[in-house]
């Protein structure tokens, strides 16, 4: 942020065209600058409309080829970033680049933790994205509910993102919106009915009184362990119930014709021949003993002897002494044979499902809850990465499993379904779940698997996984409850960011929109240097939550009369307006539009505080405020932003300084 350079001037390189690159051009084309892209062919067809309309200059060739990187003047290009699906690709174009330009920001797409690790410290000024890890926290968030819009995880702490909708009893209700800030939480957005929606942050009156069916939105300091208790409260709530339900069960009980056949149409086929071939199994026990019985002497062998034919015995038989009889002949012989086949099912199951299990003790899995729990569809990288961040939540968790090569005990702690989708949803008490999510890599299965749980369960919270900007568009309007999640759409914003040279903590979703908990580093030609955090705040449209100016340690939710210096690290949330503000910052600020008039104070200590709070809150210098103070009435002829000035009259009124707003 501290060049002088235009942003308009700058290039930036997007390597790998395919779904994610698409949308980083997207992304970048909204700060203005130029883009130019590279993909190995000529694209038949583009996955948003018109996007190499926003492209400055499209090159066909392989991104790791030092000639196509003369093509696009790799020297004058600000960042690259390399997000091809090949991650071998990937790195390679990372260290081709490097050589090439020592100067340019590198932003990868890559998985491999450890190797990211040896990239940076080799290469510098890079940083590496996995866009499953990024859109799954967006996945596991919307599934929370509404009231849950993001949680992340900073310096040790947990902070989460909350919706309130006010109530008439609530604590919020007839207080004003100032104070719904404090040490642990600040206010984001204040949405005064469900015509509105978010659109930036600092969009409301500080002075406005909070009225019931009105909507909060806030960040605080939050313990992610109060979930588990609220899980408990509801599990205590589900036993009761179920005391309810013993004699109504009981009752279903009775119905056992019924019960017979719905638990044999709804098995598997390996169900139904392991319950033919016990049956057929008994009742040739039962068979052959009644009729060794009037056959042999003594009787008292001739269950032993049934059981031994069936179980392969029939040599042993040959020699027993008891084949004098040709009937005793034939019936040995059929229940050998007999007792080989249905026997031998049995064996050959049995060992099937021992080697299945590759001789490993699993954990005994949970059983499905029975309402208020979250069903994952399609558990593999998104779905597992979802499924493990909501476990940290405590929330319960059912998983369809519809990947044949899928690990059961890669995901122990939660019940897996696999097969049949119709089948598993039967069986994941769908309509009193509380949330469901298609995550699968097929997205018209994610459509199908939508539309067919809305049906079954039409209050619960549905999210689906996408890819393409028409389908995620169309699918929003056919089911305007729901919400659609284009994987690489999220993800793309947090690369765009970070090829500014902005390191991207995490990300969450805010409506619409995403919002990216970015973080800076301050240095000595900064041109924000010696700003405070309200004008930072008010001027740029972020919302600074962690200050830290080393030695001293990191200050949580910051007064806004702290000021940047070189060396301090601001954590910010901000939209990608916001970031563009950021960015722009060396070509100006927001203006400011508020001036405070002071009209009076009432004792002459007062004027001496008054004077100190004005110096702290506006950054007007303590010599002139004190000469301010002592010649009252006056205007104070430092310019605020609303918020800024608002804050500054409630602080001089506690100290008896009497002042009012005016608009200039």
């Amino acid at each position: 942020m501290g060049e002088d350079k235009s942003s308009t001037d700058e290039r930036f390189l997007v390597c790998g065209l395919g779904g994610l690159g698409q949308h980083c051009v997207v992304a970048l084309k909204q700060f203005g600058v130029k883009v130019v892209g590279i993909e190995l062919v000529q694209p038949n067809s583009w996955r948003i409309p018109n996007v190499d309309n926003l492209l400055d200059e499209l090159i066909i060739g392989d991104c790791r080829q030092n000639s196509v990187f003369e093509r696009a003047k790799i020297e004058h290009c600000r960042a690259v970033l390399i997000v091809t699906s090949n991650e071998l690709i990937n790195a390679e174009t990372a260290i081709a680049v490097r050589q090439l330009n020592k100067n340019a920001r590198l932003v990868v797409r890559s998985t491999k933790e450890n190797l990211n690790q040896l990239l940076e410290e080799q290469l510098t000024n890079f940083v590496a994205y996995d866009p499953i890890h990024l859109s799954a926290a967006s996945f596991a968030l919307a599934a929370l509910g509404e009231d849950s819009l993001g949680f992340f995880h900073l310096d040790g702490n947990w902070l989460g993102v909350f919706q309130h909708t006010v109530a008439y009893s609530d604590k919020f209700h007839r207080r004003q919106l100032f104070e719904i800030n404090s040490g642990s939480r600040k206010l984001l957005c204040y949405l005064p009915n469900d015509n509105y929606n978010f659109s930036c942050f600092y969009d409301w009156d500080s002075e406005t009184i909070i009225q019931e069916g009105s909507t909060l939105i806030y960040v605080k300091q939050f313990d992610r362990l109060l979930s588990k208790k609220q899980n408990n409260l509801a599990d205590n709530s589900r036993k009761k119930k179920r005391i309810w339900q013993k004699p109504t069960n009981f009752i279903r009980k009775i119905k056992i014709r019924k019960k017979l056949l719905e638990y044999w149409h709804s098995g598997s086929q390996i169900r139904r021949v392991v319950i033919v071939s016990a049956l057929v199994t008994i009742a040739l026990t039962i068979i052959g003993t009644v009729l060794f019985y009037f056959l042999v002497d003594p009787s008292t062998t001739a269950f032993y002897i049934a059981i031994s034919l069936l179980l392969g015995g029939y040599a042993d038989f040959l020699y027993s002494g008891y084949l004098e009889s040709q009937i005793l002949q034939i019936v040995a012989l059929a229940l050998g044979v007999t007792g080989t086949a249905f026997v031998g099912v049995l064996y050959a199951l049995a060992t099937e499902k021992l080697l299945s299990t590759k001789f490993l003790f699993s954990k005994r899995r949970a059983q499905i809850p029975q309402e208020e729990h979250i069903v994952i569809i399609g558990i593999k990288r998104v779905g597992s990465k979802v499924a493990k961040l909501l476990q940290e939540f405590h929330q319960p968790v059912v998983g369809i499993v519809l990947e044949d090569d899928f690990d059961n005990n890669h995901l122990p702690d939660i019940p897996l379904m696999n097969g049949n989708l119709k089948e598993s949803l039967s069986k994941v008490n769908l309509s009193t779940a509380k949330s469901i999510i298609a995550t699968t890599d097929d997205e018209m299965l994610n459509v199908e698997i939508g539309l067919k749980t809305r049906k079954i369960n039409p209050k619960s919270n549905l999210v689906i996984r996408t890819f393409g900007q028409r389908l995620s568009e169309n699918l929003a309007q056919m089911l305007p409850n729901a919400q659609i999640f284009s994987a690489y759409a999220v993800a793309a914003e947090a690369f765009a960011g970070a090829a500014f040279g902005e390191n991207i903590l995490d990300l969450f979703r805010l409506h619409t929109q995403t919002v990216l908990v970015t973080e800076y580093h301050f240095t000595e030609v900064d041109t924000l240097n010696y700003l405070m955090l309200s004008e930072i705040a008010y001027g740029y449209g972020v919302v600074p939550i962690l200050y830290e100016n080393p030695p001293l340690p990191g200050e949580l939710m910051p007064k806004e009369y702290r000021k940047i210096e070189p060396g301090v690290r601001l954590v910010v949330l901000a939209t990608i307006d916001g970031l563009k503000r950021m960015e722009q910052g060396r070509i100006g600020i927001s203006p400011k539009h508020w001036q405070i008039v002071i009209e009076s104070a009432i004792a002459e200590d007062a004027k001496f505080e008054g004077a100190n709070q004005i110096a702290k809150i506006s950054n007007y210098p303590l010599d002139k405020a004190r000469d301010l103070m002592h010649n009252l009435p006056q205007s104070l002829p430092v310019p605020l932003y609303k918020l800024q000035a608002q804050r500054l009259i409630r602080v001089l009124l506690k100290h008896q300084v009497i002042a009012s707003l005016k608009k200039i």
